[in-house]
């Protein structure tokens, strides 16, 4: 009987390591076929025919790119195309296409010269344009494919040279440099693209930045008859232009408005207007706000806050401004949002953090007209029904304009 269970004992072990063995396949796919490519701007979208296999996993296109890297792009074996980059000039480009099994197992491989356009690095370089602008230099291009490029902006003044990079893969991206003197710089240019690829420098001119000026608010004056009651508790609508940013360290310098619902009807009835008489005339080009920092939340440590009060419920978020020089007829210089940084736990990333400390810039399209009268008409909080809290805003421009 013993020896009836070991020979049982030992069939199982035998059919368990049977089943355990896997059958190793080493049969590659087919070639990839048909194919045919469509020039771009520094590299090619490839079409083609992938083989009839029932375990093919991927398609992978190789080639070397203008700085003499090899690289691959690939297309799951449900597509029929890949694009390709990386190409500088429109030269001829030798590419292999593989087909790649769920066993690894590549096929042999298919070849076909590809003659892309030149690169969109140089449409980037000829679109460029500069302007002279409040404290800087305005910057556009063109960029129809849409491809994140580096901007290398290089400019001079006596003797010394400065650089500045600037990125986008917008369509028509208009980007400023700000804090030049009232100087004139020369202007070089150049431009890179996502894989390294380098025009050459490019001079474009010498500008003059525009003086700027942070506006003076000494003259600022609340227009209460057109404005809601931001005079709550320790906040009045005057701590809006005081030139004190509060902070979340001391309760000492709690400088904001508080918006509440009970005094402006029962309801916060947007848009809440805050009208500024600023007692001259001034032109701008940018502004910054800043939100209420402080909050009383640890009464045991003399009330000083343990953490940022930034992006939450009662705080200011977004508004639009608009100037005047009658306070009958206004002209908006446009609609701005602070914007909601919190993700689903509400965890606020660093550098937003320290955006809301520094105050969040925002740039006009183009300088204002001359204007006395100043309207921040606020849209939205970050969720309250009950109150609104700002704490300062500064305008950038030419002050004094008769």
């Amino acid at each position: 009987m013993k020896n009836k269970y070991i020979y049982i004992f030992l069939l199982v072990a035998v059919a368990f390591v049977s089943c355990k063995e896997e059958v190793l396949d080493t049969t590659a796919p087919g070639k990839v076929t048909n194919i045919s490519y469509k020039p771009t701007n520094g590299g090619a979208i490839l079409t083609f025919t992938a083989p009839d296999d029932d375990d093919l996993l991927y398609i992978k296109a190789v080639y070397t790119n203008s700085l003499g890297k090899e690289v691959f792009k690939v297309s799951s074996h449900y597509g029929d195309s890949i694009e390709i980059d990386g190409f500088k000039e429109a030269t001829v480009q030798k590419i292999k296409l593989y087909a790649i099994d769920r066993s690894n197992n590549a096929s042999e491989a298919a070849e076909i010269d590809v003659t892309p356009l030149k690169s969109f690095i140089y449409t980037v370089q000829e679109s460029i344009e500069l302007k002279e602008q409040l404290g800087g230099v305005r910057v556009s291009w063109e960029n129809p494919d849409k491809k994140t490029v580096f901007v290398y902006v290089n400019f001079s003044k006596g003797g010394k040279t400065y650089e500045r990079i600037l990125s986008s893969s917008l369509s028509s991206p208009v980007l400023m440099i700000r804090g030049l003197d009232p100087e004139e710089y020369s202007f070089s240019i150049t431009v890179e693209d996502f894989n390294g690829n380098k025009t050459d420098k490019v001079e474009v001119g010498k500008y003059k930045p525009l003086l700027e000026q942070k506006i003076d608010k000494s003259t600022w004056k609340v227009l209460q008859n057109l404005s809601v009651d931001g005079d709550k508790w320790e906040g009045t609508l005057a701590s809006f232009w005081d030139d004190v940013v509060d902070t979340k360290e001391s309760g000492a310098d709690n400088s904001y408005f508080i918006i509440n619902r009970d005094d402006n009807g029962g309801m916060l009835r947007w848009p809440l207007d805050i009208v500024v008489d600023l007692n001259k005339t001034v032109v701008i080009n940018r502004f910054v706000v800043w939100q209420r920092a402080f909050w009383y939340e640890n009464a045991g440590q003399n009330g000083v806050s343990a953490n940022y009060y930034y992006y939450q419920e009662e705080n200011m978020r977004s508004f639009s401004v608009l100037v005047s020089n009658d306070k009958i007829t206004w002209t908006s210089l446009g609609t701005y949002d602070i914007g909601d940084p919190r993700d689903a736990s509400g965890v606020i990333p660093s550098a937003k953090f320290k955006e809301a400390i520094d105050g969040h810039e925002f740039n006009l399209d183009n300088v204002s007209q001359p204007f006395r009268y100043l309207k921040v008409s606020l849209l939205s909080n970050f969720g309250s029904e009950t109150n609104v809290y700002g704490s300062e805003i500064t305008l950038y421009g030419l002050d004094n304009q008769q």
